[in-house]
């Protein structure tokens, strides 16, 4: 018997104790996509298994796949409106989560300030670095409100492609640390009185004492101005393929787009995290201005960060076909390419990374002369024989007129390969 379930968008337990899938709450639209996955998940399994496929297809092998790769698409379809309805209710939540850890950090500054005064008295000093943190926990509240529907404060963190950019992490951390030294200084010089003690806080802010932390902060901006010049360049010019992520994680600050970690991104994370501890342990050792950060570790923060920028200029590439054989089943002759046959196209980049879900795999198609031939889904046990980055196998359509004709593989990224010559007799 069916139960009623609560208000829409409660996300709460149906009455008959199952879960909440309207899709428009966290909770339901996880659901939603849990259960979507395993569903599709379980039709693979069986495909692969040879079990589903009804036996009027079983006599033609290209037909019954045909079949199986046109009913994985559609579930794959299914699954990535689910996928794109937890994304939303997603970025609806971590607005929320990312307010809550601001203030957190706002209460325990609070907290720690209120301890070490224990035995020293509460200073002016403290009270600066308090009210310095409220206005900025202000306008990170005012800035999530803002792109209350892109993540809140995360917004400015998440790249074109939905993950979070290392390079623009960077130089929010580094603006964020700035900033909340010169609001120091700046409560500072509106509450102490006399003209010497004026002098002393604006003397924290020359050049001289700040030039390196400036630099610093420099050097991120620029190196994330140049980072994203370098791959919306590249993007454009079909040197380098971009896939936009399900949502943005934490892990992107330190993985490449297919979600393995890069040495590039961990190391230009890692150095910029030390350097930027250092000067904030400097910054509470004499908060009366600017931290002074040695000029070596500025020269260190630029050879990583031209290290990471080389590395965007020079990773991925175009999807390349390197040959093109007739796919040959074990005991037949060899022969021709003929329409109605199999080719095995062998190259490289076809499925770029991140485009590893099967909703992206259907998407990759073989021009073959002027006829669009999508590249059919073979599921086996644990994922897909077909496509993959270095193999596609498709077959050669009637409609394709023999001789000499041009083949383009299309990824899912909408690359397009150069043209590679096939021979098809008649």
């Amino acid at each position: 018997m069916a139960g009623t379930s609560g208000p829409k968008g409660s996300g709460a337990l149906r009455a008959d104790g199952g879960e909440c899938r309207c899709g428009r709450c966290p909770h339901g639209a996880r659901t939603g996509h849990r259960k979507a996955l395993a569903a599709f998940i379980a039709l693979r399994e069986d495909f692969a298994a040879g079990r589903g496929v009804p036996s009027g297809l079983a006599r033609s092998a290209g037909a019954a796949r045909q079949w199986v790769s046109d009913e994985l698409t559609l579930s794959a379809r299914e699954l990535a409106q689910r996928r794109a309805d937890e994304r939303i209710a997603w970025l609806t939540a971590v607005r929320w989560s990312t307010l809550l850890l601001v203030w957190i950090a706002v209460a325990a500054l609070l907290l720690v300030q209120a301890l070490t005064a224990i035995g020293t008295g509460w200073t002016v000093t403290r009270t600066a670095g308090l009210v310095a943190a409220v206005v900025l926990a202000l306008v990170l509240t005012l800035a999530a409100w803002r792109h209350r529907a892109h993540g809140g404060a995360m917004a400015p963190l998440i790249g074109e492609d939905g993950r979070l950019s290392t390079s623009r992490t960077v130089v929010a951390a580094w603006a964020t640390a700035v900033l909340y030294a010169v609001l120091m200084l700046a409560v500072q010089l509106a509450a102490r009185p006399g003209p010497r003690v004026r002098r002393r806080l604006l003397n924290g802010l020359e050049l001289e004492r700040s030039g390196a932390l400036l630099a610093t902060l420099a050097l991120a901006c620029g190196v994330a101005v140049l980072a994203y010049g370098l791959v919306a360049t590249r993007v454009r010019s079909g040197r380098l393929q971009k896939v936009p992520a399900e949502r943005p994680r934490a892990a992107d600050l330190l993985t490449d787009d297919a979600g393995r970690a890069s040495l590039l991104d961990v190391q230009y994370a890692l150095v910029n995290a030390v350097v930027l501890t250092l000067a904030v342990v400097r910054l509470a050792e004499r908060p009366d201005g600017l931290p002074r950060l040695p000029w070596g570790l500025v020269a260190l923060a630029f050879l990583s960060g031209v290290t990471y920028l080389a590395g965007k200029s020079a990773g991925g590439g175009r999807p390349v076909i390197l040959s093109i054989v007739r796919s040959r089943e074990l005991g037949d002759l060899a022969a021709p390419v003929r329409t109605g046959d199999d080719i095995e196209i062998r190259g490289t980049g076809f499925v770029p990374p991140g485009a590893a879900t099967p909703d992206r795999l259907a998407r990759t198609v073989v021009r073959i002369g002027g006829v669009h031939v999508p590249v059919p889904l073979v599921p086996v046990a644990g994922g897909f024989a077909n496509p993959t980055d270095g193999v596609l196998t498709v077959p050669v359509p009637v409609d394709v007129e023999p001789g000499r004709v041009e083949v383009r593989v299309i990824t899912a990224a909408g690359v397009e390969t150069a043209g590679f010559p096939l021979d098809v007799l008649d």
